[in-house]
């Protein structure tokens, strides 16, 4: 620590993309800076970053005034910082200032430009159009087969209180990392051969950072669910966190949990249908015998 702090005694400015931004009941904010090659777009360099309290609460309102955009993960920022070591915790940057003027940063540009160009396509709504079943019980589900938002799905969905069935089949795929697009791609061309097999297609996972839900921007993997010819389900990730998968899919939900919550309601609000249309029959019935 005395080493670091001797070298490197003055404050750099630097430039990275903001991930995993967080605060807590203390004002204090917490992140981590990324950095990614040009062209293949992996990540090559992560560092954590601190704003104490009492700069936090002067610099997020000046860059959200400056800008007009919120201080969240996604945004490439230009920040001074000090160069901190801590014996239990490590290298992390400590932000002392920032340049407002340095604003959009790599993820949110790149997602509006696969939005712009499935748009000009005219295939970004294509998933969204197709029907979707009244009672939709043959799930083909794209996920790892040992995540724990897997297990959650499942549970929630085989526990409905009312006991409605569901019949289940997992396409194994890495959810997170370089091989993610390619993974979930092969699931849908094997579930694609099996069309006549299920009703809906779910893509779940539990959450994560900002930047390990990048991978969920991807064309390739969006264009697949917009063409894809039965309605997709998303489950991917935390409330903040909504990817392009997400938006070109027949109904986004948060949350693995969410999307067994929805498929049960579906059950459940026509059951209820049913029920009324059977009241009402017999009412017709005892009406027609009392005339």
């Amino acid at each position: 620590k005395r080493s670091i702090r001797s070298c490197l005694p003055e404050t750099y400015w630097v430039q990275a993309e903001l991930s995993d931004v967080r605060s807590n009941y203390s004002g204090h904010c917490y992140l981590e800076f990324i950095q990614k090659d040009v062209e293949g777009n992996n990540l090559i360099a992560k560092a954590r970053g601190t704003i104490w309290s009492n700069i936090y609460k002067m610099l997020k309102p000046y860059f959200e005034q400056e800008t007009g955009q919120s201080f969240t993960s996604g945004i490439k920022v230009l920040v001074q910082v000090s160069v901190e070591f801590h014996e239990l915790y490590g290298y992390s940057l400590t932000v002392l200032d920032i340049d407002p003027t340095y604003t959009v940063g790599d993820m949110e540009r790149k997602r509006r430009e696969i939005l712009r160009q499935l748009e000009e396509e005219g295939v970004i709504d294509l998933n969204k159009e197709l029907e979707m079943p009244l009672l939709p019980q043959r799930v083909a589900v794209i996920s790892s087969a040992t995540a724990a938002g897997y297990g959650d799905f499942c549970n929630q969905l085989a526990n409905n209180p009312r006991g409605y069935g569901f019949r289940t089949e997992l396409f194994p795929a890495i959810m997170q990392g370089e091989r993610v697009e390619e993974s979930i791609l092969a699931a849908l061309d094997a579930i694609y051969h099996r069309l006549e097999e299920f009703d809906v297609v779910v893509i779940i996972r539990g959450g994560g950072s900002t930047s390990d839900l990048e991978c969920y921007n991807s064309y390739l993997l969006a264009f697949a669910v917009t063409q894809f010819p039965l309605p997709v389900l998303t489950g991917i990730g935390h409330d903040n966190d909504t990817s392009v998968t997400d938006m070109v899919a027949h109904t986004m939900l948060k949350t693995p949990t969410a999307v067994a919550a929805w498929l049960n309601q579906r059950a459940a609000d026509l059951d209820g249908a049913l029920e009324y249309c059977a009241i009402s029959l017999r009412d017709i019935c005892r009406q027609a015998t009392h005339s």
